[in-house]
């Protein structure tokens, strides 16, 4: 019970020393041949968002909305298979070593 408490604990260490790491990070993307630009963070948060001066016409608002919409988009998406590839590994290393130890625990050795 001892080592499967160790063993959560650590996976809780990892996963948010993981959390900080993507926090940390900033994923850019463009729209309109950049036009708009969208940062978010590693957490897929809205940081920053730039519009180019001749892409905010007047007349046509709804078309800088779909640009301004698309940048975020893309940069979210972008951000979320960052995260995976950043989380997924982590969790699989602790659950493997948990795994190992199980089995060495029971089986006298792999």
């Amino acid at each position: 019970m001892q080592q499967f408490l160790q063993q959560a604990q650590a996976m809780q260490r990892n996963l948010l020393q993981a959390q900080q790491e993507l926090t940390a990070l900033r994923v850019q993307a463009t729209s309109g041949n950049g036009a708009v630009r969208a940062t978010v963070d590693g957490a897929a948060r809205l940081q920053r968002l730039d519009i180019a001066p001749e892409a905010a016409d007047p007349h046509d608002t709804e078309g800088l909305a779909e640009l301004v919409l698309a940048a975020i988009r893309e940069a979210t998406q972008s951000a979320q298979e960052l995260a995976q590839q950043k989380v997924l590994p982590t969790i699989a290393h602790t659950l493997g070593d948990s795994i190992t130890a199980n089995l060495r625990g029971s089986t006298g050795g792999v």
